[in-house]
């Protein structure tokens, strides 16, 4: 597996496709510890519309080493800046599920959008703490849980479709995800944290990149609602809701998901 090395770190990736032009790179981030394999339902759909996919395994994803001490949002958004430029990637579509979404913002922040065409963050929210101007952020996360709501891990919400009732979605699921250990790492907690206090509704007001949210109406984590408010914050943004989706939208309803990406992409060129 090929793979380059930014700040110490190891970072993994695979190329599916040729596109043929610069223009037709996409960049797949995959979620919190979820491996680049997290998008085998879309990298088929992508390639035959004739991109070329590019999906990332950073620190602590998939097949990369362990995450370091000391990763933050910041660090991510330097390790994908050091890999679109040893590939040389320009004009790039980048596709974001979960915390590679805020990933995505984060690289904006950091390094502006000069190398990329358009986004797609798929069911996160760009602001997880719920304050009086933004009520679609995590289940239950406000200003009296900031230091102590994400201190073991992930907490349960109540929220969405339990996970032993989603059927062929729970399959798809888990044959996309592989074994993944939810035993959570101390960078990967302090990681966890970072990214819950952060706020890239600035990040996305000030970008000039078309962008499509993507929220699925059962999501775990936050209101579906969180796609259109977010989309409303964009210059070029746009929204769906996948229906009977949870926060795993890309896997657990990969047709809507790639119908709504393609169509989305293919105005966006």
């Amino acid at each position: 597996m090929p793979s380059i090395e930014s700040g110490g770190a190891r970072i993994d990736y695979t190329v599916h496709g040729d596109g043929g032009r610069s223009s037709s790179n996409v960049i797949l981030l995959a979620g919190f510890k979820a491996p680049a394999t997290s998008w085998r339902y879309q990298i088929p759909s992508l390639t035959r519309a004739g991109h070329r996919v590019v999906a990332v395994d950073l620190p602590g994803h998939g097949t990369a080493p362990a995450m370091p001490h000391g990763t933050t949002m910041q660090t991510r958004a330097d390790h994908v800046h050091a890999l679109l430029d040893e590939l040389d990637l320009r004009d790039a579509a980048m596709i974001g599920g979960s915390m590679g979404g805020n990933t995505i913002w984060s690289y904006v922040d950091m390094y502006g959008t000069g190398r990329l065409r358009a986004a797609v963050v798929v069911d996160q929210t760009p602001r997880m703490l719920n304050t009086p101007d933004w009520e679609y952020g995590f289940y239950g996360y406000g200003r009296d849980e900031v230091d102590t709501f994400f201190a073991d891990g992930i907490p349960s919400t109540g929220h969405g479709t339990p996970i032993w009732k989603r059927g062929m979605r729970l399959v798809r699921f888990i044959a996309a995800m592989g074994r993944v250990d939810w035993k959570l790492s101390q960078p990967e907690l302090a990681l966890l944290n970072d990214h819950a206090k952060r706020d890239w509704r600035p990040a996305i007001r000030s970008s000039d990149l078309p962008v499509l949210f993507v929220a699925g109406s059962e999501s775990e984590f936050w209101p579906s609602a969180h796609a259109e408010a977010a989309a409303a914050l964009s210059p070029k943004g746009a929204s769906i809701v996948v229906p009977r989706a949870g926060h795993a939208t890309n896997m657990e309803r990969p047709d809507p998901v790639n119908t709504a990406v393609a169509e989305f992409l293919s105005s966006a060129c």
